[in-house]
């Protein structure tokens, strides 16, 4: 199996697993609604909450969160880059989705689950989600685009720490952890994971680039 045909189905892999969370994201928060959420419903009895404020937040960040969910994995086909001018332009609505979700996701950091723990988990997600992306967005307007590769990789292993979180969350539940202590620690454990097969890919793709001239 060539690294083309490995690049395609690791893509396609993703898409499937952003259509199943972007349906859970759905059925959940549209059809059912936000009050009806375990991580939400336990806000509403906080005294002074702003819950219609907070809904406005909420949905503007999981709108522009699906959005660069799904625009991102095209991105990093080669057929993309053959396009150029659609590739720019979905580079552009995947950075602008994120430089809108993150101020959304800050708001609402303030307010979550699991106490000031989790608030600086998710604080520090969105300084991570807005800076990988905008140094992607910066190298390639510099014309280095090895870098500019490497930064829309770390910044789409911060886009999918909306799934890894939702994974992480259950199996610590289930394992027993309250949820002041499950709820911070899948964040930090989410974006470490994320983040770590990100720079092991990264350095595994310089490893074998420079694999012909050791042997040579």
């Amino acid at each position: 199996m060539t690294g083309r045909t490995r690049k395609n189905y690791a893509v396609a892999g993703c898409y499937v697993i952003v259509a199943l969370f972007i349906a859970y994201i759905v059925v959940q928060y549209l059809v059912f609604g936000p009050k009806q959420a375990g991580i939400v419903s336990g806000k509403l009895s906080i005294p002074g909450f702003p819950y219609s404020t907070w809904q406005v937040f909420f949905f503007v960040h999981i709108a522009t969160g699906s959005i660069a969910l799904l625009t991102g994995p095209f991105q990093f086909l080669r057929s993309s880059r053959k396009v150029i001018s659609v590739h720019r332009i979905m580079g552009r609505i995947y950075g602008i989705s994120i430089f809108v979700s993150v101020p959304a996701g800050i708001y609402l950091a303030l307010y979550t689950t699991g106490g000031l723990a989790s608030s600086i988990g998710f604080i520090v997600l969105d300084v991570a989600w807005f800076m990988t992306a905008f140094l992607g967005l910066k190298r390639i307007r510099e014309k280095k685009v090895t870098s500019h590769q490497e930064w829309m990789l770390r910044s789409y292993a911060v886009t999918l720490v909306f799934v890894t979180f939702r994974v992480f969350l259950p199996l610590l539940t289930l394992a027993g952890l309250p949820i002041s202590l499950s709820f911070p620690l899948s964040i930090y454990l989410s974006m470490a994971v994320n983040l770590g097969w990100a720079e092991w890919h990264l350095w595994r793709k310089k490893s074998r680039s420079i694999q012909p001239n050791i042997s040579a």
